[in-house]
């Protein structure tokens, strides 16, 4: 049996099964947290929400009643249910985006931040905090993260050639000067219980959550997303090198550019919603490579999902297990993470 096939084997084991461990997360990490609430309550407070809806709009017969209280219905509604689909979708496109870097730069230490779109978003988000500025924070964020892109790919193809090497450089030389930018800000200008609600943003916090960051973070996964996981064949192709993708009829450099793009702009849509969360697009794509191998047909969907359950699973913990304290789930992404890639380099050291 070839590698390609053992990948295929494996992938149809184990995308079925994450994607049936996604719904199980998302239902009982709803129960989870100071009200005690079933997922038995959980789903027919969904069907008594899905019937009305369909009532008001002229289809179906009377709604069933909601087995929670109004209390109760909007702790789950309002409160954790757009928290989770956010983390699951800030999840997903970390863990994609970090397999695709991996690959476009062919640098196992590449995440989604290399490019300085956090650091740019992390300026953009505390010039709102700071200054006042009367825009909303997530495009704020967003706007500060595509600027970064901007002067990364533009530093980095300064002579039209855009390799892993100059691409690395640039996006480490944009975030320094993004994040002393950010220092400077923080320390000229804030005061008092300002350095709280900066620091937690800047760590990583699912705390502000709302359905419009449900929609923000979907959409971009749901859309660029999709264009990614059709890149498999090409990923594949950058991983021998630029001669061989040319040779296998890959356009290296247009290839690079637009996946860069699409990475970038994934990430600056995810952050301006989270925060830097950091170690999922790291981490999580090492972790499926052991499990389907390296071909990126089967690496970039069980990665999505694996980094959307890790996440949905951070994040309850962040809100729960130092209750009544809430912490960014980016430190406890951290703490897990950390440990996790040490063994991952010291098993790749033993293999090798």
């Amino acid at each position: 049996m070839t590698g390609a096939e053992k990948g295929a084997r494996a992938l149809a084991v184990w995308l079925p099964a994450g994607v049936v461990v996604l719904l199980v997360s998302l239902v009982v990490t709803l129960t989870i947290g100071p009200a005690a609430i079933t997922p038995g309550e959980i789903m027919g407070s969904l069907w008594h929400h899905l019937t009305t809806w369909a009532h008001d709009i002229g289809i179906g017969g009377e709604p069933p009643s909601n087995p929670l209280t109004r209390i109760r219905d909007a702790i789950v509604w309002q409160g954790r249910a757009p928290r989770l689909l956010t983390a699951a979708s800030v999840g997903a496109g970390l863990a994609l985006s970090g397999a695709v870097m991996q690959a476009i730069t062919r640098n196992p230490l590449a995440d989604p931040y290399l490019l300085g779109v956090s650091s740019g978003a992390a300026l953009g988000a505390v010039a709102v905090l700071l200054l006042g500025v009367a825009i909303a924070l997530p495009i704020a964020a967003f706007a500060g993260a595509l600027v970064a892109l901007g002067a990364t790919l533009a530093l980095a193809g300064v002579d039209g050639r855009l390799t892993p090497g100059r691409t690395i450089l640039a996006g480490i030389a944009v975030a320094q000067a993004c994040s002393a930018l950010v220092s400077f800000a923080i320390f000229s200008t804030s005061r008092g219980d300002s350095y709280r609600e900066i620091i937690s943003w800047l760590m990583g916090s699912l705390g502000g959550a709302t359905w419009g960051s449900v929609a923000i973070a979907g959409l971009a996964v749901v859309i660029i997303g999709g264009v990614l996981l059709g890149s498999g064949r090409t990923l594949d192709a950058f991983v021998f090198g630029d001669v061989s993708a040319t040779s296998l009829g890959v356009n290296v450099t247009a290839a690079r550019w637009v996946l860069l793009t699409l990475t970038a702009l994934l990430t600056g849509a995810l952050v301006s919603v989270s925060g830097s969360i950091g170690f999922v697009g790291l981490v999580l794509p090492h972790v499926v490579r052991m499990l389907v191998g390296s071909r990126h047909l089967g690496l970039l969907p069980l990665a999505a999902v694996g980094g959307a359950i890790f996440l949905i699973w951070a994040d309850t913990g962040a809100r729960t297990v130092f209750d009544p304290m809430e912490v960014p789930v980016g430190i406890l992404t951290a703490a897990i993470g950390a440990p996790v890639f040490a063994w991952l380099l010291l098993r790749n050291r033993s293999a090798a």
